[in-house]
């Protein structure tokens, strides 16, 4: 029997779709395996987390595009059988993803997948096994029918359930103090979620004694544009000044905000009289960096585990 007999082409493409979904299902498998020793993201990311947590403005049917294939990064339904790779995860998926990568030998032309594009990475709405083949094929773009959904800000490949629910945070904290419109030139995010109601509690601290000080009530704005002056920009001033932000990598200026200003508690506590902000901030760089020794990294988690623990 030659290879030109379509039988024997048909069982020669079938073994080999086996074969590939087997690799693809095994690699998948090794990399959770990976993923969980390294406690990095591997999860596919569902689309319904992105629409709960950021604001949707619209959208607007793109059309016919070629899209690269390892920015589809999520799926509006199958986001349990695929990993972050779309490297299959269940074994239920075998018989579709067998059928699409056989089409592939025998030159099918499939139909282009559907998608969202949300900022700079995609989720599909149909098309999920195409797009795990492709990727497991090494193919490096897609045809695509595109939705693309605007958003405030911005999300990539790197986006994951713990970047969203910053971005949600991030959102209703701007939405609530229109900071980001009173100084545009100023960014006001965290490294790590759950912080912001500390921050408008310390604006309302500060509108009660800009209310005793002017005998009068103070509007929302004034009190944000108040503790904006007053207490925040001071501080941001001394944290550039003396370049406090090198001795903690990935960190923002909010965060050193609040860690320098409760610090600055706790220093007044222990000493019983006030401290400065150019002191506590002076004080918590040199006890707290977490680029010089592993024990000074160490003492920081354990003074960030106190923090928590007095929430």
């Amino acid at each position: 029997m030659s290879d030109s007999n379509p039988d024997h082409s048909s069982s020669f493409y079938t073994q080999h779709s086996k074969e590939d979904f087997s690799r693809a299902y095994w690699k998948g498998f090794w990399r959770s395996i990976i993923s969980w020793l390294r406690r990095s993201d591997n999860e596919l990311l569902p689309f319904d987390e992105v629409r709960k947590r950021i604001p949707m403005r619209g959208q607007h049917y793109r059309g016919l595009q070629q899209i690269e294939t390892d920015k589809v990064i999520g799926s509006e339904s199958r986001f349990n059988d695929f990993d972050r790779a779309f490297l299959p995860r269940q074994t239920n998926t075998r018989n579709r993803w067998e059928s699409i990568d056989r089409a592939y030998f025998e030159d099918v032309i499939l139909p282009p997948i559907d998608v969202y594009k949300v900022g700079k990475v995609y989720f599909v709405k149909d098309g999920n096994h195409r797009v795990s083949v492709a990727r497991e094929r090494g193919q490096a773009y897609m045809d695509a029918y595109v939705v693309e959904i605007d958003i405030p800000g911005k999300l990539d490949e790197t986006v994951n359930i713990h970047s969203l629910i910053e971005m949600q945070e991030y959102n209703q904290f701007l939405e609530t103090t229109h900071l980001e419109e009173l100084f545009p030139e100023e960014s006001f995010k965290f490294s790590v979620p759950g912080q912001y109601e500390k921050v408008l509690e310390h604006i309302n601290v500060h509108r009660y004694y800009m209310g005793m000080q002017k005998g009068r009530p103070i509007s929302d704005q004034e009190a944000v544009i108040g503790w904006y002056r007053d207490v925040y920009r001071p501080l941001i001033k001394i944290i550039r000044r003396r370049d406090i932000l090198k001795e903690f990598p990935h960190r923002t200026e909010m965060d050193l905000y609040l860690w320098i200003i409760e610090h600055r508690y706790y220093l007044s506590e222990e000493h019983e009289r006030p401290v400065s902000l150019e002191a506590a901030a002076s004080n918590f760089a040199s006890q707290f960096s977490e680029r010089r020794f592993p024990q000074i990294r160490n003492a920081w988690n354990s003074f960030k585990s106190i923090f928590s623990r007095r929430k």
